[in-house]
């Protein structure tokens, strides 16, 4: 007789701080709290691309007005821990799960504040384009260059 018991996915556990590589401090905001007073899963998706392209600007990967080539998200997703709620400071850890030839895929965990393990981590992958074509280019080796110093292991969970 066949088991009709369909075995459970296991569930990601929490990031730890020292898995990442950088990391972006981000304040919460009075409207990124919902009813139930947290901040809203939406605005963690919004916490990602806040870090992500700060950093691209800060390193001199992107001039969101001038640079011919740009980072479009095509995926992303989110594991949640816990609670991140206002006021407070998100602090988003960055590091590259994998780099090809045309796409980035980052990882990143949000932690609440100084807390040692993430509120939430996911999983944002970007494709380097053509401004005008939008059509995938391959990433320079001066960007892989930045790139790769943030390039560790993949989450541990």
């Amino acid at each position: 007789m066949k088991s009709t018991h369909t075995p459970q996915a296991t569930r990601p556990h929490p990031g730890k701080r020292t898995e990442f590589t950088t990391f972006q401090v981000i304040p919460t905001r009075w409207m990124d709290v919902d009813v139930y007073g947290h901040v809203n899963n939406v605005q963690y998706l919004s916490f990602f691309d806040t870090a992500v392209n700060s950093w691209y600007v800060e390193n001199g990967l992107l001039d969101p007005i001038s640079s011919p080539e740009i980072f479009l998200v095509v995926e992303t997703g989110c594991t949640y821990f816990s609670e991140l709620t206002f006021p407070g400071e998100v602090h988003a850890g960055l590091k590259i799960g994998k780099l090809g030839s045309s796409s980035v895929i980052f990882e990143v965990g949000l932690f609440a504040g100084d807390a040692v393990e993430t509120a939430a981590h996911g999983r944002f992958v970007h494709v380097h384009v053509d401004r005008d074509t939008r059509r995938p280019v391959p990433i320079p080796e001066h960007k892989r260059l930045i790139l790769a110093g943030l390039t560790a292991s993949s989450f541990h969970g």
